[in-house]
């Protein structure tokens, strides 16, 4: 059993998903709201060096999804500075086990806390992604 940080967007149907895969496997999860969260460089770092931005960067995010922020054409570096000013744009969820800072449910080294899961089930692929943004529909209902 582990002590799992997860930072997840509250809601997201996958994050659901994936925390559910996470207690089944007999962990302890502490869930931080990552849009909330005040993200520091350094802290985001731990979870993307090595990374490049199409790797980093969440496709569901609205100004990516419309064009405005095209992740091929972005360094490193304005990537992430992108994402601290705006954390709807980093790719989920964020996990850190001990030492271990990991971007994303698919990383191998995230496999030892997965329990019985044996990744049949599709919990990395947005169901929003055909259509509006989960993020998207949360702002219409708002303006409703």
């Amino acid at each position: 059993m582990a002590d799992i940080l997860f930072f997840e967007k509250p809601g997201c149907i996958n994050g659901e998903k994936q925390k559910a895969i996470l207690r089944a496997g007999g962990h302890n999860l502490s869930c931080v709201n990552i849009l909330s969260y005040s993200w520091k460089w350094e802290k985001l770092l731990e979870f993307v060096a090595g990374k490049k931005p199409v790797g980093m960067m969440n496709y569901t995010a609205p100004v990516i999804k419309n064009g405005d922020i095209i992740p091929e054409r972005l360094s490193f570096s304005e990537a992430v500075k992108m994402m601290v000013a705006d954390p709807i744009l980093i790719k989920r969820p964020l996990v850190e086990v001990g030492d271990l800072k990991i971007q994303g449910f698919t990383d191998a080294r995230l496999a030892p806390y997965l329990g019985a899961w044996d990744g049949r089930d599709d919990v990395v692929t947005c169901p929003n992604l055909k259509g509006l943004s989960g993020d998207e529909k949360n702002e219409r209902n708002d303006d409703i």
